[in-house]
């Protein structure tokens, strides 16, 4: 007697005959235009604000000694103490600003860039007929701390991709070409 076939969405239920590929967020992160023009942005915007906060510190160290020079009953001193802990606090405020600033930006940038990369995975996937794209990102055992680890091993969910289409050089090509 001869078996009949199993219906297409019992194959896709089971398992057997799906078309999988695989995408690498970090090499896309790394080799993208976008990522290596942002890092560039980065680096010349902290330098900007390290100048920035090294002029601040210079000053109140001026104005530290200066006040070294004056009577502590005066109202030069009086006048001057007032003048660099308003400066200290501004400094203070700057550094914290600065700092919640930058990491606001990497959040937005590393957002959108990964909204891209989501969009772009699903047209391939349309376009190549796949029917699941897995993340597959290698883990750097050699700069990991135990913790590090832990949550690597907690959020790396591709154990094996052997054979899989590897998608992630079209998807870099294609975020580079947008923009």
């Amino acid at each position: 007697q001869a078996q009949e076939e199993p219906h297409p969405a019992e194959l896709k239920q089971s398992g057997a005959g799906l078309k999988v590929a695989v995408v690498s967020i970090a090499k896309i992160f790394q080799k993208c235009k976008r990522g290596a023009s942002y890092r560039e942005e980065a680096i010349a915007e902290q330098d900007r604000i390290i100048a920035e906060l090294e002029k601040l510190s210079k000053e109140i160290e001026a104005e530290k000694a200066g006040l070294k020079t004056l009577k502590e009953n005066s109202s030069d001193y009086m006048a001057s103490a007032k003048e660099l802990f308003e400066k200290q606090a501004s400094y203070q405020a700057q550094q914290e600003f600065y700092k919640q600033q930058l990491e606001l930006k990497d959040k937005l940038w590393t957002k959108e860039l990964y909204q891209d990369i989501l969009r772009i995975a699903g047209e391939v996937a349309k376009e190549k007929g796949l029917d699941l794209v897995f993340r597959e990102d290698e883990i750097d055992f050699s700069e990991t701390n135990a913790n590090e680890l832990g949550l690597a091993m907690r959020v790396h969910k591709l154990l094996y991709s052997g054979g899989c289409l590897d998608i992630t050089d079209e998807i870099t090509t294609r975020l580079d070409a947008e923009k």
